[in-house]
C-alpha cells in the first residue's frame, strides 16, 4: 500500500504545492496555525503520500518560517494521527494497515449511527435545507476528487456536531482520519457513488425518518467497505501479472 521508506527530501520535489504556502504571513502566534493548515490540506489532497519523511528544518526553510511554528504544526498533525514519529526523530504520513482500516469502520458505523440518532431531533429544516443544497451542487465528474472529499468531510461533520456531545464529534473525525489515511493509498476512487448514497441519508433524515437514515447510513459505509475489499483483490490479481509481461 504505502513505501514507508520514504525520504524526508520528497516534500522538497512538490515544488508549486510547497511554494502555494501564503506569502503574505499573519503574526508570528498564527504561523504554527498557517503552517499546520497547509500540511494538513496537502495529506488530505493526496499530495503527500502515506509514509513520507517531513523533515522538520527543511520545511521550515522551504514555507520561510522558523523552526519553532514548524515544530507545532508538526506536534499537531502527529497528535491528530496524521503524522507519526519515528525512534530517529522523523516525522511521516502515517500509514494505515488494511486491518485498521476495516476495523475503523465498523466502529464508524456505530457512531454514525448514534449520532444521527441524536442530531435528526436537533437540526433545523433550514440547516438540512442548506447541507442539501451543497450536496446537490456538487460537480458531477469523477476527478474533482478534493472537492468530494471537502463536502464528504462537511456531511458526517454535520451530523457529528449536530448531535451535541463534542467527545463523539471528535471521535468520529478521528475516525475519518483513518480513512481518509487509507485511501490516500489504496486503488478506490469513488464520488458519484458518494453523493447518491449521501443523499439517501440526506432525504431520510429531511423526512425524520431514523430508521431509514441509519439504514442508509449503514448501507453507505458498508458499500465503502466492500468495494475497497473488491479494489484490493483486483490490485492484488493484476500486479503479479503486469509482471509477467515484464
Amino acid at each position: 500500500m504505502a513505501d514507508s521508506a520514504r525520504s524526508p527530501d520528497v516534500l522538497l520535489n512538490m515544488g508549486a504545492s510547497v511554494r502555494s504556502f501564503p506569502d503574505k504571513q499573519e503574526s508570528a502566534p498564527n504561523l504554527a496555525q498557517q503552517a499546520y493548515a497547509h500540511l494538513k490540506g496537502l495529506i488530505l489532497a493526496k499530495q503527500i503520500l502515506s509514509g513520507t519523511g517531513l523533515s522538520e528544518g527543511r520545511l521550515a526553510t522551504e514555507l520561510a518560517v522558523s523552526r519553532t511554528p514548524m515544530r507545532e504544526a508538526l506536534v499537531r498533525l502527529a497528535g491528530e494521527g496524521l503524522l507519526e514519529k519515528s525512534e530517529a526523530g522523523v516525522y511521516r504520513v502515517r500509514s494505515v494497515s488494511v486491518r485498521e482500516f476495516f476495523e475503523c469502520m465498523e466502529l464508524r458505523e456505530v457512531l454514525e449511527c448514534h449520532a444521527l440518532a441524536r442530531a435528526i431531533v436537533l437540526v433545523t429544516d433550514e440547516q438540512l435545507a442548506q447541507l442539501d443544497a451543497e450536496l446537490k451542487a456538487l460537480p458531477h465528474w469523477q476527478d474533482d476528487d478534493m472537492a468530494h472529499w471537502t463536502f464528504d468531510n462537511r456531511f458526517h461533520a454535520f451530523f457529528a456536531n449536530a448531535a451535541g456531545n463534542r467527545t463523539l464529534a471528535r471521535t468520529i473525525q478521528n475516525q475519518r482520519i483513518v480513512a481518509r489515511l487509507f485511501r490516500i493509498s489504496s486503488p478506490l476512487h469513488r464520488s458519484a457513488e458518494n453523493d447518491e448514497e449521501h443523499q439517501q441519508i440526506m432525504d431520510a433524515v429531511m423526512r425524520r425518518d431514523l430508521a431509514q437514515a441509519q439504514q442508509a447510513m449503514r448501507r453507505h459505509l458498508n458499500n465503502l467497505q466492500v468495494e475497497t475489499r473488491g479494489a484490493i483483490e483486483r490490485e492484488a490479481y493484476i500486479l503479479p501479472r503486469m509482471e509477467e509481461f515484464e
